[in-house]
C-alpha cells in the first residue's frame, strides 16, 4: 500500500553535516523518507528555515544545533521526532519539546564505543607502564630492563576502578571482562544486583579511589557531580596509580590533581580539562607523568559514520512503524549527560 513518506530535516552547526552525513549516507533515507534540506538549518528564524520547519516530521540534529524552544515548535506543527547524531541533547532540546511529547533519540550509545575503546587502551598501557618505559628509552638511548625499573608493571590482577556506570562506564566494564583484572565500580544509582549482572563488585567511591591501580572517571556532568574528584579524594589515590578522565574537566579539582601529580607518585591521562583548552603556561602540558589528548576519545574520523548510521537507522525505524532503539526520556536527564 502506497503512503506519503514522512519529511526529514537537518539542523546543526556550520560544517558539521559534511563530517557526519556525506551524501551517500543521507541517500539511505529514500525512498521511505523525504529529505527536505541537504544543507542543514543553522538557525530557525530565516524564511528558508521557517518554510522547512513547517513541513518537518522528523528533525535530525547535530553538534551546535540551535535551541528548539516554543517559538521553533510553533513554526513546526508536524514535528514529532528529534534524532540527535551526538551524545547530549541538553544544549538544544528544551522542556517545550518534552511537554509536546516529542520523541527524542540520541547516538550516545554508539558514541560510547570509541570512548570505551580509548579508555581500555589507556588502562592496559598504564598498567604496562608503556609511556614511562618508552620515555626512559628515548631519554637514555640505552638498554632498559622494564620490570627492574617498574617492578609492579603488568595487567594481571590489577584493580581497575570505574566511577560511573554510565553507557561508557558499562561498555568499559564489558570490554575489560576479557582481561585478568579486578574491576570494581562506584555509582549511586547502581545496586548490587545490577553490578553483579555486569560481573563487577560495587563499592564506595572512597574505597574505590583508595584501592585501585587505575581509576577511570565516567560520571555525567551534573550539578551534583561537579568537583566529584575533590582534593580529599585525590589525596587518597594509591602511589603509582593512574587517573583517567574521559568525562568532563569540571568533575575534577584540577589544581589538586596537578599538585598530586607534581609529587611524582601519580600518573594522569586527561582527554578533557577545564577550560577545554588549557592555558599555555599550564604544567599539565609539560609534566612527564601526564598524557594530554585533545578530547579525541569520542567519535571522530571514521567513527562519525557509526553515529550517522545509528541516526539514519532510527529514522528508518520510524518510517517502518517501529519504536526508537535509542529513545531518551525526560526523566533520564537528571542522571545522564
Amino acid at each position: 500500500m502506497n503512503h506519503t513518506p514522512l519529511n526529514v530535516a537537518l539542523a546543526m552547526g556550520t560544517g558539521v553535516a559534511p563530517r557526519i552525513f556525506p551524501p551517500q549516507r543521507l541517500a539511505q533515507l529514500a525512498p521511505e523518507l523525504l529529505l527536505l534540506n541537504h544543507e542543514p538549518m543553522e538557525d530557525f528564524t530565516s524564511p528558508r528555515s521557517q518554510n522547512i520547519l513547517a513541513n518537518t516530521d522528523i528533525l535530525i540534529t547535530g553538534w551546535n544545533c540551535r535551541t528548539i524552544d516554543q517559538a521553533v515548535l510553533d513554526a513546526a506543527p508536524r514535528l514529532r521526532y528529534i534524532l540527535h547524531a551526538g551524545g547530549t541533547v541538553k544544549h538544544h532540546v528544551t522542556d517545550a519539546c518534552w511537554d509536546r511529547g516529542i520523541q527524542v533519540s540520541t547516538a550516545a550509545e554508539v558514541n560510547a564505543i570509541p570512548v570505551a575503546e580509548y579508555t581500555v587502551a589507556m588502562i592496559l598501557l598504564a598498567n604496562k607502564r608503556i609511556l614511562q618505559v618508552a620515555r626512559k628509552l628515548h631519554t637514555d638511548k640505552a638498554a632498559v630492563e622494564p620490570d627492574q625499573v617498574f617492578p609492579d608493571m603488568g595487567n594481571y590482577g590489577k584493580r581497575i576502578g570505574i566511577i560511573g556506570a554510565s553507557k561508557i562506564g558499562r561498555h568499559v566494564i564489558r570490554l575489560l571482562a576479557a582481561y585478568d583484572l579486578d574491576v570494581v565500580v562506584s555509582d549511586p544509582y547502581l545496586d548490587d544486583a545490577a553490578a553483579a549482572a555486569l560481573g563487577v563488585e560495587r563499592i564506595s567511591l572512597e574505597e574505590l579511589v583508595a584501592s585501585s591501580d587505575v581509576v577511570s572517571l565516567h560520571a555525567p556532568s551534573l550539578a551534583s557531580t561537579e568537583n566529584l574528584m575533590h582534593a580529599g579524594l585525590i589525596g587518597t589515590l594509591r602511589p603509582q596509580a593512574t587517573f583517567i578522565n574521559t568525562s568532563r574537566g569540571e568533575l575534577v579539582d584540577q589544581d589538586a590533581l596537578l599538585a598530586r601529580v607534581q609529587q611524582g607518585d601519580l600518573y594522569a591521562v586527561l582527554d578533557v580539562t577545564t577550560p577545554w583548552v588549557l592555558p599555555p603556561e599550564s604544567a599539565f602540558y609539560t609534566h612527564p607523568n601526564v598524557l594530554l589528548t585533545p578530547h579525541l576519545a569520542g567519535s571522530l574520523g571514521t567513527e562519525l559514520q557509526r553515529m550517522a548510521a545509528s541516526t539514519i537507522d532510527e529514522a528508518l525505524r520510524i518510517a517502518r512503524g517501529k519504536p526508537l532503539l535509542h529513545a531518551l526520556h525526560a526523566k533520564d536527564l537528571a542522571i545522564t549527560a
